[in-house]
């Protein structure tokens, strides 16, 4: 157990920081276009549910 605290679990929190460092760092890399934040843009609701759309209503009197 004190090899996995003093080697392995070091190895693998340096491992998933340099992971993070390289997949954050690659931005550099990527064309101008695809580096900038995704455009913010309204959304529309087509979709305007109706009476006919909905269930029939239920009848808890007769219970």
């Amino acid at each position: 157990m004190a090899i996995f605290r003093q080697y392995i679990a070091p190895l693998l929190a340096v491992l998933v920081f340099l992971f993070a460092l390289v997949a954050v760092s690659a931005r550099i890399f990527l064309p101008s276009d695809m580096a900038a934040p995704a455009p913010i843009e309204e959304v529309q609701v087509s979709y305007q549910p109706t009476a006919a759309d909905l269930p029939p209503a239920v009848d808890h009197s007769a219970s």
